[in-house]
């Protein structure tokens, strides 16, 4: 049995009604997949920050969870040879 770690970070940064979130994520061999999430907050409803960091924060895991996704895809494609390109 190997055990693997991997590593994920979070970078908030709030601009105004604007949340941009970065996921990354540190696999072993110390590569790295991005991805990245923004909320808008609308200037009617009331400011909360946490709310903004959370759907920014969850929008960037869903794309960091995408890019795992497809490159999983294309390392698979690559070794299934011609056939599976």
């Amino acid at each position: 049995m190997e055990a693997k770690q991997w590593t994920v970070e979070i970078f908030i940064i709030e601009e105004e009604d604007d949340t941009h979130a970065r996921a990354v994520i540190t696999r072993g061999d110390t590569s790295t997949l991005t991805g990245r999430g923004v909320a808008r907050r609308n200037p009617a409803d009331r400011s909360v920050p946490e709310i903004g960091d959370e759907l920014a924060a969850g929008r960037a895991l869903e794309d960091l969870g995408a890019r795992l996704h497809e490159a999983a895809s294309h390392d698979f494609a690559y070794l299934a040879g011609p056939a599976g390109r």
